[in-house]
């Protein structure tokens, strides 16, 4: 197993990898400025495979809108070419908009009812067939979810699953729970990484980390944010994780929101680093950046902000866990 060493500065790339977006001209383009403006040393290759909705069983991975594995492929072997490290990180989201931390089923088997153990089998063979192209393509680390609050209980389902993943898979695994989430996931001692969403109130940062410290002291892993970031809109940071947030564009509030979770971040050197939310496979025109509200800080003044801290954090070596 791959062990991590050097602090993640990292970024997502690509999400929600719909098909035919991930090569040609203009990927190139985007994860090529997401590698020289910011100064990332990592990666997320980042997709999404639907579901219909929350009780279905049924992971369609292999059809549109979902990028085919050859873009997958090629999406790794440019962040490769461009001295990345990479996480890949499959996700499952609902077709019918629910959000994917509402897959839910009942505890006890129900006859004609949908069954943890036929969702599980389906997402088991989803997350093992992207394992097999992480360890083809020498991926370092691989995401086996991503923010699952209502399967987090399902604490055998996910170890079995981290074992067939490892049949075919050599590099460190990690699961990114939900925000506020990381002391209800009881199998943490399974994966090598812990990690989680860093979407907290710009004020309520030292508090959360002082929770979040507990938890990683207590299991001894080494952990990062697999997540985080803002929006550019007036009121996001008070509420960075709401995509919707009604707001008129501020670079303003995405730049206070990044300069207050780094100088908190930075006072606790269990914090391994972050893989930022996020860089799109088509960036919006750099002429255009005031006006866009999204997480994207291209050309924006949090770009100049994540690039100055990363430059700073990326040659630091990482501890073990909090307190160790």
């Amino acid at each position: 197993m791959t062990t991590l060493t050097s602090y993640i500065g990292g970024m997502t790339w690509g999400w929600t990898g719909v098909r035919g977006t991930w090569t040609g001209e203009k990927a190139d383009k985007s994860m090529e400025l997401m590698a020289s403006r910011l100064n990332v040393n990592w990666t997320a290759i980042t997709l999404g495979a639907m579901q219909d909705h929350p009780q279905a069983t049924e992971i369609r991975y292999t059809e549109e809108p979902t990028v085919t594995d050859e873009e997958v492929r090629s999406a790794i072997r440019k962040a490769k070419e461009l001295g990345l490290q990479v996480v890949l990180k499959p996700v499952v989201n609902c077709a019918n908009g629910t959000w994917r931390a509402h897959i839910n089923f009942f505890d006890v088997d129900v006859p004609c009812e949908p069954k943890w153990s036929e969702w599980f089998a389906s997402y088991t063979a989803f997350i093992v067939h992207y394992a097999r192209i992480a360890e083809e393509t020498g991926c370092e680390m691989l995401c086996i979810g991503c923010e699952m609050v209502q399967t987090d209980r399902r604490e055998q389902e996910w170890r079995n699953l981290i074992s067939e993943v490892r049949k075919v898979y050599s590099g460190i695994i990690t699961y990114n729970c939900d925000k506020y989430q990381e002391g209800n996931v009881k199998w943490w001692d399974a994966v090598d990484i812990i990690s989680s969403s860093g979407y907290y109130p710009i004020d309520n940062w030292e508090e959360q980390l002082d929770r979040i410290e507990r938890v990683v002291a207590a299991h001894n892993k080494p952990f990062f944010f697999m997540e985080a970031g803002c929006p550019s809109r007036e009121g996001s940071p008070n509420l960075p994780n709401d995509w919707g947030l009604a707001g008129v564009p501020s670079e303003e509030a995405q730049r206070s929101f990044y300069e207050a979770m780094f100088s908190a971040c930075d006072k606790r050197d269990w914090v391994g680093g972050f893989m930022l939310w996020d860089w799109p496979a088509r960036l919006y025109e750099e002429s255009d950046a005031s006006a866009n509200d999204d997480y994207c800080m291209f050309g924006k003044q949090a770009e100049s902000t994540v690039r100055a801290y990363y430059t700073l954090k990326t040659n630091q070596p990482v501890k073990g866990a909090a307190g160790k």
